[in-house]
């Protein structure tokens, strides 16, 4: 069965029940009331994964390259995560997250990055949602994992390709396609609902929290449902900075703001795995905007003990720079254990008047 990003973020039960056994023995021994006792429950859990991968990497428009790289299924990550019981069903909650390149021991996806640049936030967590406030997942990045076949892979994924190897954030050649940000917004607060029957909403603001600048925000809003073999969710995410208040104009003269509305489907026959996507961005631009549309469809089908995956993204713009975007890649993942996994996969990458790129190679990943 294919891995998801549930399983990574979930507190195991086990975890859970001894954290509240040791507080109730605590609680005797101190002669603590009842109520005392389930107010002291807290649980803190280390996690994470490792993903290696050796190949050879060549972007379009650019030379090949052969490397062991990090992150090819997934990003490496270590992470601490926490709960407190505060009674009457609230809870404080936590997370420390930390990307790292285990190819060269480095903390971060790339130099210059921060130290805990995957989440690092604190919240409230309560029987009419959850609140946190920090650096924080966006609602955009969630949608475009979980509805294709590839999830997080920055290696082999197309639609991660079509939305965040772009523009302001991986330059690595002339594009004006892609969303502005990255999959993580600093100074930011969220509000996420309980969840109804499968369905739930989630609201995100960021602050540029730089005096004289009050106008500068990102906000997105998000809904998910998962119902039997059927998953949907559509979202929608503005932006008017990438880091600093004022610094779109740094990417392209004249930029104003960048919208994005993205809607996924998946339906799970067994036997095989269907999943589809559509995306609009909008980039307003003082001499005129122009917009990009992107689509992806893609399966898994179990073979073995492992699955096959097959994805195809397409983008379009239709100013700017003109271009047209085609990605492809199929790939397999066989696991050796509920934890660990090997891979090996292949994917191809167009622009319209550039040379193409192609990406191929196998690789490991463990959790913990």
């Amino acid at each position: 069965m294919k891995p998801t990003v549930d399983r990574i973020l979930k507190t195991t039960v086990k975890a859970t029940a001894r954290a509240a056994l040791s507080g109730a023995s605590l609680g005797m021994l101190l002669g603590m009331t009842a109520t005392e006792t389930a107010r002291a429950q807290s649980s803190v859990q280390l996690y994470g994964q490792i993903d290696e991968w050796v190949g050879a990497t060549k972007f379009p428009g650019g030379g090949r390259a052969w490397n062991v790289g990090g992150g090819g299924m997934s990003t490496s990550y270590w992470g601490l995560k926490g709960t407190e019981d505060l009674g009457n069903g609230y809870k404080a909650v936590f997370a420390l997250e930390d990307f790292f390149r285990a190819q060269n021991g480095s903390y971060g996806r790339f130099t210059g990055d921060t130290l805990f640049s995957r989440n690092a936030y604190v919240g409230i967590q309560s029987p009419y949602g959850t609140v946190t406030a920090g650096r924080l997942t966006t609602q955009l990045f969630v949608s475009t994992i979980l509805f294709n076949p590839f999830s997080d892979s920055y290696t082999f994924s197309p639609m991660v390709y079509h939305v965040y190897l772009g523009e302001g954030t991986y330059p690595t050649y002339a594009t004006d396609q892609g969303i502005v940000g990255d999959s993580g917004w600093n100074n930011a607060i969220q509000y996420t609902t309980p969840d109804f029957n499968g369905f739930n909403a989630s609201a995100m603001y960021g602050f540029a929290n730089q005096a004289g600048s009050n106008g500068q925000k990102k906000y997105s809003a998000q809904f998910l449902y998962f119902h039997g073999p059927f998953a949907a969710t559509g979202v929608y995410q503005y932006v008017n900075f990438n880091s600093t208040a004022g610094d779109l104009d740094s990417l392209l003269a004249g930029y104003k703001s960048q919208s994005a509305a993205q809607a996924g489907l998946s339906y799970d026959l067994k036997f095989v795995k269907f999943f589809a996507q559509y995306m609009y961005t909008h980039n307003d631009i003082i001499t005129g905007g122009f917009h990009v549309n992107t689509e992806q469809g893609g399966v898994t089908v179990p073979i073995g003990t492992g699955y096959a995956m097959a994805s195809y993204a397409y983008s379009r713009s239709n100013g700017g720079m003109d271009q047209t975007h085609k990605s492809w890649a199929v790939g397999y993942d066989y696991p050796l254990s509920k934890r660990t996994d090997v891979y090996a996969a292949y994917l191809d990458d167009r622009y319209t008047n550039m040379s193409s790129g192609n990406t191929f190679g196998v690789g490991v990943r463990a959790k913990f």
